[in-house]
């Protein structure tokens, strides 16, 4: 538990925000951009693809906080992935000195 407040306080200190929710509560599709730093119109775009799951609640499309926080982490790695295959191939190129 205070490993868990040590991050808030630590993410608070700087400057981000902070949200506690139960990895069941479904979001809407402007939170869920916001919550990806992303534009509404390519949220529905993933979620139209397949690539996150939603349920639509009437004319409504919501995305489980779980689902979103799982895109999340996988984008997350393949942008770390591809910024290091670039930076080895920069290398191997002799573009650093």
């Amino acid at each position: 538990m205070s490993a868990l407040l040590g991050q808030i306080v630590s993410q608070l200190t700087h400057g981000n925000a902070v949200r506690v929710a139960s990895i069941h509560e479904e979001l809407t599709t402007q939170e869920a951009a916001d919550i990806l730093n992303v534009s509404r119109p390519y949220l529905i775009k993933l979620l139209e693809e397949g690539t996150i799951p939603f349920v639509k609640t009437g004319t409504h499309r919501r995305i489980r906080f779980n689902d979103l926080m799982e895109y999340k982490r996988y984008r997350d790695v393949e942008r770390t992935r591809a910024i290091n295959e670039i930076a080895q191939f920069s290398q191997d190129a002799g573009l650093y000195d």
